[in-house]
């Protein structure tokens, strides 16, 4: 497939500590060297992911002008639709080929949080869109809590430690359409080189060739997941909180041979994102001579910010 280890989440969930602990070395030592695995076992279920696609599809084929309504200025993007071309990578002028939707955190028992975060947009046109966003969002958020929770134990913390960090976390689902291209594209790709900002990355629909992951020689592989899987990878966040242990690798999506010019793309990464109180100050368990600390004590809220301005989506 791919050189992309691959980990099933029902092995750390089995109740079985030698499964368990199975899981924990697995996922830890490809994060700490590729930054990158294809997961199985995960809590979305065949159906939920046949309706999301469905929907998103269906959302993205609407006109223009119609899509253009759930553009809400003065976000961010936060929430909503953001229009072709809008997003660049840092350091890049040109706009990624795509346009993308934002499902943002559903904030439970703390209005403060509540008023804090940009309201979810309701899509008129489709029944089903909001819910079926919701519930997805939901069992990915669960999901990524659990290799958060292997992840803990890998960095010898206590178990729940970002339990906390993340509950009513500023995380974002984000369905991607990259459209058929239709000229020559001027320096641009469907998504340029990149690091994630946030923790950890979820991804659906990795399964075709597209996704490429730069290895430690610089060399570009194929990304490619099994339907069933999950592509999950390390943000900066959670490197810069383990002091470069765990890899936050550089990643893009190339566009496609020119005979599949006509075909668009789908991608669905759910970006988990902790509250902006959480410090990503270096672990003291991640720092030793060999190791010195690499970067300056920051909270998540602030190194989001200064991200945002980079990507061209807040103005500084």
């Amino acid at each position: 497939m791919s050189g992309i280890p691959n980990v099933d989440l029902q092995d750390f969930i089995s109740g079985d500590p030698a499964r368990k602990d199975k899981f924990i070395q697995e996922i830890g030592a490809a994060f700490g060297d590729i930054g990158f695995v294809a997961l199985s076992g995960h809590f979305l279920s065949e159906e939920l992911v046949g309706n999301l696609y469905s929907e998103i599809k269906q959302f993205f084929e609407l006109p223009q002008q119609v899509k253009d309504r759930y553009e809400i200025a003065g976000i961010g993007g936060q929430r909503g639709y953001t229009s072709f071309g809008k997003e660049h990578a840092k350091g890049r002028k040109e706009g990624d080929l795509k346009e993308f939707w934002h499902f943002g955190q559903y904030v439970e028992d703390n209005p403060k949080l509540a008023s804090e975060y940009p309201e979810n947009v309701l899509v008129d046109e489709l029944n089903d869109f909001n819910v079926v966003g919701k519930e997805t969002f939901r069992m990915l958020e669960k999901t990524a809590k659990y290799v958060l929770r292997a992840l803990a134990l890998h960095l010898n913390l206590e178990e729940t430690y970002f339990d906390a960090y993340i509950k009513n976390g500023n995380s974002i689902l984000r369905p991607i359409h990259y459209p058929p291209i239709t000229e020559e594209p001027k320096n641009a790709e469907r998504a340029a080189a990149h690091g994630d900002i946030n923790l950890i990355t979820l991804l659906m629909g990795a399964h075709g060739k597209g996704l490429q992951v730069q290895n430690h020689e610089g060399e570009w592989i194929d990304a490619i997941a099994r339907p069933d899987q999950l592509m999950i990878n390390v943000g900066d966040m959670l490197s810069r909180l383990t002091n470069n242990k765990l890899k936050s690798t550089i990643h893009k999506v190339v566009n496609p041979p020119k005979e599949l010019w006509g075909t668009s793309r789908y991608s669905i990464p759910f970006f988990m994102h902790p509250i902006s109180e959480m410090p990503l100050n270096c672990l003291e368990d991640c720092i030793d001579d060999k190791h010195p600390k690499l970067y300056e004590d920051i909270s998540a809220g602030a190194f989001l910010h200064e991200r945002l301005i980079d990507l061209g989506l807040i103005k500084g």
